[in-house]
């Protein structure tokens, strides 16, 4: 059978004589026959199914190495082939509508309701509970605590300055507290920080009084059985399971470098003179990032997130106490709360106690049905 000229191969091939010169270039589909005194390109008319099969699979999205691959196969092999390369494309895609649907609840205000189906359905049971103290003149602490949001912030800079980064902190957080993507839970997560770093930079640029201000931060964002931490600071949270407590935050304060370094023991870290000295916070002036860790939810998991008003005067054993003994969240957060009064509550205290439940659970117990923000003094 005659070959046909490039412009034949392509109407009969469906192809643009582009894509030919290019399939030529990348050796998916080579001329039978190239002029070597005009350069024309001929093609053999059993080529035909093989250039239809890349327009295929072009159509597909295949990317061109991957093609180059599936082309150079047995049939059985390229079906395969073909047949993994689909599982993830529409793996990626159920990815992007998942996200843009977050997006547009994000963005328009409006929560859509979103499930994991390769997960167990979980929800939380929470209370929440600030006191100022007995020293301090203000409550520079600001909490929140909704359906999948949990966060503490303990702002610092006095003349009220600390409480402004610390309510900054959170709101810059709330959004989030709506369906998330479980692989989007900690990039949302970093961008919330980062968007309430630059909007304390704005301010310290407005206002020059409040250079110095900054807050920690520790927050929980739920989507599924997966939960995205952030972390910065002294705040910290605790996870209870199977009857242990174990601190899941690392403290970035001098002493906890030094200890970890083997400068210091732990009997010294509560005399230590530096002992309240933070390397890192969120404060708009240095860009520190925050921890970012992704994990694993059970049901019948309990979590602690709390300022450092609490673990500087309460010994770990008696938060393990009333975490393992206390089965209401809410009575446990206000017995934590009055440890901390009763320890002489020298700095803001604030404390969530949170039960992680199958979404189907009803309790009797009372339990927090709104999202509850606690900012500023008092409780």
């Amino acid at each position: 059978m005659a070959l046909l000229s490039t412009g034949e191969f392509a109407r009969a091939s469906g192809l643009s004589r582009k894509a030919l010169r290019l399939y030529d270039e990348l050796g998916l589909l080579p001329p039978a026959q190239v002029d070597p005194a005009t350069g024309y390109r001929f093609y053999d008319p059993a080529q035909l199914e093989q250039a239809r099969l890349v327009a295929w699979l072009r159509r597909l999205g295949m990317p061109l190495a991957t093609i180059r691959l599936v082309s150079t196969l047995p049939p059985a092999a390229a079906a395969m082939e073909l047949a993994d390369y689909w599982e993830q494309a529409e793996a990626e895609a159920a990815a992007r509508r998942r996200l843009a649907t977050f997006l547009i609840g994000y963005l328009s205000g409006r929560d859509a309701v979103m499930t994991d189906a390769a997960s167990e359905p979980l929800t939380i049971r929470y209370g929440i509970r600030s006191d100022i103290g007995l020293v301090r003149q203000d409550n520079e602490d600001c909490a929140y605590a909704g359906g999948r949001l949990l966060a503490v912030a303990d702002g610092m800079g006095g003349h009220a300055h600390g409480e402004v980064a610390s309510a900054t902190a959170i709101e810059a957080l709330r959004p989030l507290d709506t369906s998330v993507p479980d692989e989007e839970l900690l990039n949302a997560l970093e961008h919330a920080v980062l968007r309430a770093g630059s909007t304390l930079r704005e301010m310290i640029e407005a206002d020059p009084s409040l250079r110095g201000m900054g807050t920690t931060l520790t927050a929980l964002l739920w989507s599924g059985s997966r939960l995205g931490l952030v972390h910065i600071g002294d705040s910290r949270a605790y996870l209870v399971r199977d009857g242990d407590v174990f601190q899941i935050t690392r403290d970035h304060t001098l002493v906890q470098s030094l200890l970890d370094e083997g400068k210091i023991t732990e009997d010294e870290v509560a005399s230590h003179p530096k002992r309240m000295l933070l390397l890192r916070a969120l404060d708009g002036e240095h860009g520190c990032a925050p921890d970012l860790e992704l994990r694993d939810a059970r049901a019948g998991d309990r979590y602690l997130l709390s300022s450092d008003g609490l673990h500087g005067v309460v010994p770990p054993a008696d938060i393990a106490r009333v975490l393992l003994e206390v089965a209401d969240p809410d009575q446990a957060a206000a017995d934590l709360i009055r440890l901390a009064i009763d320890g002489g509550a020298p700095d803001n205290v604030t404390c969530i106690v949170a039960d992680v439940l199958p979404a189907a659970k009803t309790l009797p117990l009372p339990a927090t049905a709104e999202p509850v923000l606690c900012c500023g003094s008092g409780e």
